[in-house]
Formats: C-alpha cells, structure tokens, sequence
C-alpha cells in the first residue's frame, strides 16, 4: 500500500477517530470544496505520521439529494455502528448536515437519514454528535451566517435511530458573543459574523466545552464557550481561543497512550489547507495547548 505524509494530504475540517489502536482520518476533499463533489475519502495511521493513500468511504448514489459542497465529515460509534455526519448542498436546496451509516470505520457508508435532519428552510452546517447525560442523542450545528447574519451554534435532539430530529433547535450561543470575533463580508454582499465547525468535548473535570470557529484579527480562529452547568441546555460563555493563527475547525482525540490532541486545518485558503496535530492538556477544567502544531 502507498503511504502519505500528514503534510501531503489536501483536506480541510479535518475528523480524527481511533479505533481499536488505527487513526481514522476524514475531512472534506480540498480538490472539489468549493463545487461539484461526489463524496469523501479516509486515511488511515497507526503514528499519525505516516498515512495510507485515500481510500473513498463514500461514495454519492444514484439520485443522491446533493451534488455540491460535501463537506466536513466526522465518524462516531455509537450502540455497534459507526455514523457519519456530514454537510451537503444542491440548487435550489439548503445546505443541510445529512447522517451516513457503516457497519466499518473505513467504511463503505451509505445514507441512513432521509435527506438533510437540520431544519429544510435553514442554510445549515457542520453537524456533530453528542450524546448528554442524560443519554439523549443530539446534534449540535451551525446556523450559517450568510443567512442567519449572526451564525449560530444550535443542539437538536435526535431520535433513538439518529434518523431525523426529535425536537427543535436551542440555541447555544451567537458568533458575536466571542469578544475576539471579526466580521466578514460576502460576495452576495452579506456582512455578518461566521459560526463553524462545533465539536464538544467533556474534560475529565466534567466541565462541557463546545469547540467553534470563526474568524479575528488573526485569520480563521478555534474558538471554545464553556457551559455555565456542564449540560448541553447550560449558558455558553466564551473562552480565550485555542489557536488563533489563521486555523481553525478543529476537534480533540485521544491517542492511543493517551495523549489530547488538537487537530484542524491551517492555512485556511485553498489550495493550502493541511490537516495539523497539536498536543493538547486539561489544566483548571479546561484545554491548553503544550505544543506547536505538528504538520
């Protein structure tokens, strides 16, 4: 098999999973972000240097409801199978976070929700798992800025099977709350505030953090708001950012001899864009980085 260095393979939102000792890596194809996309690929490791070649993991069929920006996949087990969520667009539809289904990491996944499970009349992004303590199912999305103005990070609950939604989206909180946050502008002439790439992470102190992204004076940025009581319906209040050097939508795994790592993406403009690994810590409940990025 052919091997690949991290620093050699094009993705952005880059989704690490480790399962029984090998590194699953997803992310959304650099080559074909921005337009037509015909699915997703995984990497696999066992030292997170050196990568097998892309092998596809999903694959859209015939008569698939999108056809354009396939982006962000993450994988999660859950009760013995092994879900993919990940964003997807066509014309004259929203872009919504649909849920995929393998019975294998590497997969080949195959859709398991009828279409998009965020709202159908929201531009929507960036769904991911998490299960509460209550043992309830939900996903936590993005409300896009380009629609919404203020991009929103929302949790939904799901239904047992994670077919379709089970509620209606709470918000958790506005990309504008972060004092750090900048606005952009769009080409459609649309300012505003960008919320992307939520991932939530229990540190072993209890406390719930929600990993985001969004942009300030230094570029794209991995923000985290801390909730005020541990639980998805708590207050998210905003924390100084993890990375603030033009990288971002990132999310934390455990290796395996238990070390924290931080991955995302860096540069954040194409044809740049590579995944990065940096050591992570839990210190006072929260995370702290206690390295540089490893690329």
């Amino acid at each position: 098999m052919n091997t690949v260095k991290l620093n050699e393979i094009h993705v952005r939102d880059p989704f690490v999973l480790q399962d029984d000792g090998v590194y699953y890596l997803y992310g959304t194809r650099g080559a074909t972000c921005w337009g037509p996309a015909t699915g997703f690929d995984v990497y696999t490791s066992r030292d997170l240097e050196t990568w097998s070649d892309p092998v596809v993991c999903f694959e859209a069929p015939s008569g698939f409801w999108a056809d354009r920006n396939f982006w962000a996949p993450e994988v999660h087990h859950y009760q013995g199978g092994y879900y993919m969520f990940a964003s997807f667009k066509a014309e004259g539809l929203h872009r919504g976070t649909a849920v995929l289904y393998s019975e294998k990491p590497e997969g080949p996944f195959v859709p398991w929700s009828e279409g998009p499970v965020t709202p159908e009349a929201w531009e929507c992004l960036d769904g991911t798992f998490f299960v509460d303590a209550d043992g309830m199912p939900y996903m936590v999305f993005c409300h896009e800025w380009v629609q919404a103005g203020d991009g929103e990070v929302l949790a939904m609950p799901l239904s047992p099977d994670l077919k379709r939604a089970a509620g209606e989206p709470v918000l958790l909180f506005r990309a504008s709350e972060a004092p750090w946050a900048r606005p952009v502008h769009h080409s459609s002439g649309v300012t505003g505030y960008v919320t992307d790439g939520p991932f939530l992470w229990r540190t072993q102190a209890g406390r719930l953090l929600c990993l985001w992204a969004s942009f300030s004076e230094g570029g794209y940025t991995e923000g985290v708001a801390v909730s005020d009581n541990d639980r998805l319906n708590g207050r998210f209040v905003q924390a100084e950012p993890l990375f603030h050097r033009d990288g971002g939508h990132g999310m934390v795994f455990r290796t395996v001899d238990g070390q924290l790592m931080l991955t995302l993406h860096q540069p954040n403009h194409t044809p740049d864009e590579r995944p990065v690994f940096i050591p992570l810590a839990e210190q006072d409940g929260m995370l702290v980085r206690t390295g540089e990025q490893n690329t």
